[in-house]
């Protein structure tokens, strides 16, 4: 006889909007994918969301990742040492026959990964730039350019980008990454949930540290 469902839990499938492209992607499970979204070859972890309208390539997300509408995450390079930056140099099979993909250059895009760790926070309108790693817990302000790496917890903000702050003391960050909350079993997180909302993070933190399951 077949187990009962948990009616806790939500189906787990990825949602993605009629209107959005994706190709060679990978998505997690509760992974949300807006309005006219455009993925290329980037991994997705659970529970993450894109809002409207925002661009990625190139890139890994870890999970639990809020990217809000209109960002553009691995900004397209150019090749500044040709004669043209114009993609007629890179993609002339758009305006020419027998001329194809620039194979070279492509693999070059491919090679300036972006890695956004878990529980990243991407304002809306910010530019992730190429090669560019974000850590776990941090957060990018809204029209940010980020143009070198973000360390975990860290809030970067402005064009360039530059760190304002940290979320929290760096002992509370280190107690949040030993945590690892965001690998945790449905069950587990439904239980904590509650007090996500209700307690300060050094009371969270004190209760479920050492917590079994």
């Amino acid at each position: 006889m077949d187990t009962p469902a948990d009616l806790r839990f939500k189906d787990d499938e990825p949602r993605i909007h009629p209107t959005s492209e994706l190709k060679g992607c990978r998505l997690g499970r509760h992974v949300t994918v807006g309005e006219r979204v455009v993925l290329r070859e980037v991994v997705v972890g659970d529970y993450s969301y894109f809002e409207r309208h925002a661009e990625a390539i190139y890139t890994t997300i870890g999970k639990f990742c809020s990217i809000a509408a209109n960002t553009r995450i691995n900004a397209l390079d150019h090749p500044m040492e040709r004669l043209t930056t114009h993609k007629v140099s890179y993609r002339p099979n758009e305006y020419f026959r027998y001329l194809g993909v620039d194979g070279d250059f492509r693999e070059r895009r491919r090679a300036k990964l972006v890695a956004i760790g878990h529980d990243v926070w991407i304002g809306h309108g910010a530019v992730i730039m190429p090669g560019v790693t974000i850590g776990n817990g941090a957060v990018v302000g809204a029209n940010a350019v980020v143009t070198r790496d973000v360390g975990p917890f860290e809030i970067f903000a402005g064009v360039p980008a530059k760190r304002l702050k940290l979320r929290f003391p760096p002992e509370i960050s280190a107690r949040i990454e030993a945590l690892a909350w965001w690998d945790w079993p449905p069950e587990r997180l439904f239980e904590a949930i509650p007090d996500m909302q209700s307690q300060p993070i050094e009371a969270f933190l004190d209760r479920w540290e050492g917590r079994d399951g």
